[in-house]
């Protein structure tokens, strides 16, 4: 069922192009159906702040459930912004006290740039914390995106990840390890899902934190894993909302840094990604890079457009599917038995039973 463009956020738009179904609000009042508020805590960079908005609004838009999706965007005034990314945040965005006051059925934090080797010394760590201590009381399920799954392993259990040797970006083949959980079922066994990291939350860990792992890969360590109660918080490392050229678009920037002498060494090939004959042009592209460095000649120009053409997308299915499977839990909790505790009854240790699950208080705000 269709996004509900409840403001003039230009995502709408772009996501009308492409064909996402998008509902005007005047035709959404018309229509006898639930509506879900979803939340998105966009903490991204200026440069990816908008691009993050369409990759998350589209996995919501596309998933199955008979509702009406409302996305409310919002972030922190602590994080730095450039004058077009705050015009955009205050003509677009909703204070995140006005989210909070409403309420939401669902919560999605993204990633976010960092500059401190630990999280709690980020602009972000405080409001962050903040907010997560009010979804865990408020807010049905939140869905924690890489930096975020860092940043509340830390905060909530005591687990601090670890810097790799080497950065982990490419796509990556994954498992689905407990096969009986709603959030993977119709999914592949098998899936792919990109990843651009420079730290992991092992196994281990995740385990140490009760967490239930649901998918993980061999080359890229766990995926996706769910709180001990099975819906509260749902836990993703890797990237599955990003776009086809995604990942091309951070190679192109890492090149750009090192022909600014930003970073010392060319960035290599994200991994699983590029064809044979793509690899080919962009190493013809690095040995030319290269050679005009040395020469002080003007820099060739990146050949995007000839790469990104011929990119294929083997993950986005899976996103939906699991994404889908979110939202068709959300429906179900919040509409069960509001007078009992959340999953209070739930025993961890057996498949979560949606038809069991009430939902918490304060999603009555929204539904009342």
């Amino acid at each position: 069922m269709p996004l509900v463009a409840h403001n003039e956020l230009p995502s709408f738009e772009r996501l009308r192009t492409e064909g996402v179904n998008i509902l005007p609000t005047e035709r959404a009042v018309q229509q006898d159906i639930r509506e879900l508020h979803i939340g998105l805590c966009n903490m991204m960079p200026d440069a990816a702040l908008e691009a993050t908005e369409r990759q998350f609004f589209r996995l919501i838009g596309e998933s199955n459930p008979i509702a009406q999706f409302y996305v409310h965007p919002f972030t922190f005034p602590e994080l730095p912004r450039g004058p077009a990314a705050q015009e955009h945040i205050a003509r677009y965005y909703e204070p995140f006290e006005k989210v909070r006051e409403e309420g939401l059925d669902a919560l999605i934090v993204s990633g976010a740039n960092v500059t401190h080797a630990n999280l709690a010394q980020e602009p972000f760590w405080q409001p962050l914390m903040a907010m997560i201590g009010w979804a865990l009381e408020s807010v049905t399920s939140t869905l924690c995106s890489c930096l975020t799954t860092h940043a509340v392993l830390q905060c909530c259990y005591g687990q601090q990840r670890t810097q790799m040797q080497r950065k982990r970006w490419g796509v990556y083949s994954h498992h689905v390890v407990e096969d009986r959980h709603p959030l993977v079922k119709g999914v592949n066994t098998r899936f792919d899902v990109p990843h651009s990291r420079w730290n992991d939350v092992s196994r281990s860990q995740f385990e140490t934190a009760h967490a239930r792992i649901l998918a993980e890969s061999n080359e890229a360590g766990v995926h996706l894993a769910v709180s001990k109660d099975g819906l509260r918080l749902v836990f993703f490392q890797g990237h599955p909302e990003y776009d086809t050229i995604s990942l091309l678009k951070e190679y192109k920037r890492d090149t750009s840094l090192y022909a600014q002498q930003l970073i010392p060494h060319y960035p290599p090939l994200p991994e699983c990604y590029f064809g044979l004959q793509e690899r080919s042009i962009l190493e013809e592209y690095c040995a030319r890079l290269e050679s005009a460095l040395e020469k002080q000649e003007t820099l060739p120009v990146f050949p995007e457009q000839l790469v990104s053409r011929r990119l294929d997308n083997t993950w986005h299915d899976s996103a939906e599917a699991i994404v889908g499977n979110w939202m068709g839990c959300i429906y179900q909790v919040t509409h069960a038995d509001r007078r009992r505790p959340f999953m209070d009854h739930v025993n961890p240790e057996d498949p979560l039973d949606l038809g069991t699950l009430p939902c918490t208080s304060a999603d009555t705000k929204r539904l009342s």
